[in-house]
């Protein structure tokens, strides 16, 4: 399980942890940093850093200013990064949602860098998508533990958990205690 002398970063792409909330337990009032620690368990926290992309002020204002107000409480927590990438609004919006631009590169490139900078013994992701599973490698390959928290089933993400070295569920008892 590791030791309590670790350092840990943990990686969270949001939109993901998001989406997750608001399809399994309707709601998305988690506290970060009480997520952050049910992560980090009896380990020590180098860093937590947290990736979103930001919503058009101009194409969906009333969205961009809870955006605003959620990103302050993020920067609020101790030792939370908070990097942001775009969101980009097609010709077609609002007919066609807005695209993530550079959020999953600038996570993984993150990530392997601060492996190769030794800024942590273990990683743990928060993330549902396989295209992190070759970042995830990378940083297995420079000797670094890699865990991989996840929603849902034993059957979804499946390259993510044959990569991770452990999986935690996200459940609903998981996250008991760690709501606003």
């Amino acid at each position: 399980m590791g030791d309590m002398t670790d350092r840990v970063m943990i990686f969270i792409d949001g939109s993901n942890l998001y989406h997750s909330l608001k399809n399994f337990f309707n709601r998305t009032d988690i506290d970060m940093g009480k997520l952050g620690n049910k992560l980090l368990g009896r380990r020590r926290l180098a860093r937590i850093y947290y990736y979103n992309a930001k919503v058009g002020r101009r194409e969906e204002p009333e969205r961009y200013r809870d955006q605003q107000a959620f990103f302050t409480g993020v920067s609020a927590i101790p030792y939370c990064e908070l990097r942001l990438g775009r969101l980009v609004y097609t010709s077609n919006w609002p007919n066609t949602p807005p695209y993530e631009k550079g959020v999953d590169i600038q996570l993984a490139t993150d990530m392997i860098t601060h492996s190769f900078k030794n800024n942590y013994d273990v990683t743990v992701l928060v993330a549902g998508d396989n295209d992190y599973v070759g970042a995830l490698q990378s940083v297995k390959d420079n000797g670094k533990h890699v865990e991989v928290a996840l929603f849902g089933k034993e059957r979804t993400s499946r390259r993510l958990r044959v990569v991770a070295d452990r999986v935690i569920t996200i459940n609903a008892r998981f996250l008991k205690g760690c709501w606003k």
